[in-house]
């Protein structure tokens, strides 16, 4: 018999999302760059100073929320307003309400849920209400509000960022969940350890209404199949067989965690797309989180690619800041491409073992004198001390080189990079090594033309 049955409608009807909203700022989780002491919201509700603004992220992330806050903070008079399913002639109505005598020396807060969704026409109805004062814009967004607010409206709101909340954020928020009988499910006897919490929060991808809808959920399924009086466990497995997904097997702060970032990495240098792109998926799904990875493909990109193909590098950094924009899912599209081209880039280690080799020169050297002749040599004691004497300016020469060495005298002639005949490399190791000729030649020449005036 399953350990789930069908499970027993009780309790308040408001869904557990609704009931465990916070309603001051000290109970509002995470954000802290919004709401954090020191920020400029943080700021305006302590000052009764709000502003018009636009609270832009992904869903789950307390927009709603801390709107109401603000209303509730600053004790305004708060309209909760639908984009999706209001137009004109409601926003007219909200206006007339805003203007009446009952109003009259208390702010109106208009929050504009998914404000994207009106068109110029609608959001133009805002505007003068805006500037003037009648009313103070919230507005919520999950896109871009460059391209989805007109700009004379944007330009009178403050755009605050609402990240995707953290699995500590989401933990927090279950625990607080399980352990209020007020509002919460600690009327329910759950026991939910911490590798459960840890599924709940990996499954809810930083959405807090997600969380809790799961929590509700399970929760209420767990305790309809447990004896009365029993706490209802709630494992891992429970979770798998209530929303049949697989936890994919992955421990941020463990062993698969450099399993997996391992067999990318070695994907990528191995040059074998499908390989990463496996692995790729495989930590997106099991909730590695996607800036790390893109930050180990800047890595990548030059410590595997490097010149041979110098676009990598930009490649990857631009992924980064797509996915950075997008978010998840749809920034996952950008990181793909990026292991694909890497992947499939010319490879060369050079740099890597280049900047080795100086890194145990410089600890074994110590601090060697910078050359005279390439000194800087703003006074005239210094010039009279031969600081930037016969040094030659590579653009008065053809091809803006000219034979002249810039190494400290003791390592003169020291090498330290040494280019693949890869990709690009192979152009700049054929430009490398005619200078390296020339510079030869002309040291050769210094000694020779020395010798002779000992000489004579």
């Amino acid at each position: 018999m399953s350990k789930f049955p069908t499970m027993r409608l009780t309790g308040t009807p408001a869904p557990l999302a609704e009931r465990m909203r916070p309603v001051t700022l000290a109970e509002f989780i995470g954000q802290s760059h919004v709401v954090g002491d020191g920020t400029i919201l943080h700021h305006a509700i302590a000052t009764d100073q709000i502003f018009s603004m636009i609270l832009w992220g992904p869903p789950g992330v307390g927009k709603t929320t801390l709107a109401r806050i603000v209303a509730q903070e600053t004790k305004s008079h708060f309209v909760h307003f639908s984009a999706v399913l209001s137009g004109v002639k409601e926003i007219r109505a909200v206006i007339e309400d805003a203007s009446s005598p009952q109003h009259t020396g208390h702010r109106t807060i208009l929050f504009v849920d998914e404000i994207h969704r009106f068109n110029k026409s609608q959001q133009d109805a805002f505007l003068p209400h805006v500037e003037s004062g009648l009313i103070t814009l919230i507005g919520a967004t999950t896109e871009n509000p460059s391209f989805e607010v007109i700009p004379a409206l944007l330009s009178r709101c403050q755009v605050l960022v609402l990240n995707r909340l953290t699995e500590a954020d989401l933990s927090q928020l279950i625990t607080r969940a399980l352990t209020s009988f007020e509002k919460g499910l600690g009327h329910l006897n759950l026991n939910v350890p911490d590798d459960a919490i840890e599924a709940l929060t990996r499954l809810a991808d930083g959405d807090a209404r997600t969380a809790l809808n799961l929590l509700e959920t399970i929760g209420m399924m767990a305790a309809d199949g447990s004896p009365d009086g029993q706490p209802a466990l709630i494992t891992v497995q429970d979770i798998e067989t209530a929303l049949q997904k697989k936890m994919l097997l992955y421990d941020k702060s463990g062993e698969e965690h450099y399993n997996l970032i391992s067999a990318f990495h070695k994907s990528l240098r191995g040059s074998d797309p499908d390989a990463a792109l496996y692995w790729l998926e495989r930590m997106l799904l099991a909730g590695e989180d996607p800036l790390y990875i893109a930050r180990r493909m800047v890595r990548f990109a030059s410590e595997d690619v490097g010149n041979a193909d110098p676009l990598a590098l930009e490649i990857a950094l631009n992924a980064m800041e797509s996915f950075r924009f997008l978010g998840y899912p749809e920034g996952n599209l950008a990181l793909a491409q990026a292991v694909i081209y890497l992947a499939t880039a010319p490879k060369s280690n050079s740099i890597y073992m280049a900047y080795g080799k100086v890194q145990k020169l410089v600890k074994d050297s110590g601090s060697l004198p910078v050359p005279l002749h390439i000194r800087n040599a703003p006074t005239r004691l210094m010039k009279d001390m031969g600081y930037g004497r016969d040094y030659r300016y590579a653009h008065d020469y053809p091809d803006a080189w000219t034979p002249q060495d810039y190494l400290p005298e003791k390592i003169v002639g020291h090498r330290f990079y040494f280019p693949s005949d890869r990709g690009y490399e192979k152009t700049v190791k054929e430009r490398l090594e005619r200078w390296i000729s020339l510079k030869k030649t002309r040291r050769e020449q210094r000694i020779s033309t020395s010798r002779d005036q000992e000489n004579t």
